[in-house]
């Protein structure tokens, strides 16, 4: 997450130095964004930085920026939707895959944890914003904590969301072989590949004695 707060600065700081960029409205609303960013204030920024967007949706700078507010705001669907979209209009900046693996590998553990839920049509959502939260099942218990199963389509989608990252790490490898960063990168693809084989592992039998 360390990378994708640098990022705010560095993405922030191009807009005002691209060349191509002649709406100073654009320009203002990111700058607006940018510092209410720093301040911690997500919801503002996002609010600033989807108005640029409505302006002017050829920015990429606007749509990263975007990505990562979303991303600090741990609202990691649409993070992934703006990060994507981003990559579409400058496929060739590498930071772009590292920040997108980061939305799709933390929204894999938020799956995990239950703080996101595959609700009844099959869609991810946040958990506080579906009633009906069947993909988790809890075995009822009384002084005993309670223990949290993931359903076949919440573990689906978890491993999904990992592949995904696994992907895009990668790419981020492939785009930035000389990154500062690459062994951690390497560290974390190793990580996601241990979890993605347990997942796939047949369930060991436990005897009973």
């Amino acid at each position: 997450m360390k990378k994708a707060l640098l990022l705010v600065s560095i993405l922030t700081i191009s807009v005002f130095s691209t060349a191509c960029i002649n709406n100073f409205a654009v320009q203002e609303l990111n700058n607006k964004a940018k510092v209410f960013m720093e301040q911690g204030d997500y919801t503002a920024a996002i609010e600033r930085l989807k108005s640029s967007i409505d302006l002017d949706d050829t920015v990429f700078e606007s749509h990263y920026n975007l990505a990562v507010a979303y991303t600090q705001a741990e609202d990691y669907l649409n993070a992934i939707s703006a990060y994507e979209k981003a990559i579409s209009l400058k496929s060739d900046f590498a930071d772009a895959y590292y920040s997108l693996a980061v939305a799709q590998e933390s929204l894999a553990s938020a799956i995990k944890s239950g703080e996101y839920i595959v609700n009844e049509t099959g869609n991810i959502v946040k958990a506080q914003d579906d009633l009906n939260q069947d993909t988790v099942s809890v075995e009822d218990t009384e002084d005993v904590e309670l223990e949290k199963t993931l359903s076949p389509e919440a573990q689906k989608a978890e491993n999904d969301m990992l592949t995904a990252a696994l992907a895009n790490y990668n790419k981020y490898l492939e785009s930035a072989p000389e990154a500062g960063d690459a062994e951690d990168v390497k560290n974390k693809i190793k990580s996601i590949e241990d979890r993605l084989n347990a997942a796939s592992a047949p369930v060991k039998q436990i005897n009973e004695e």
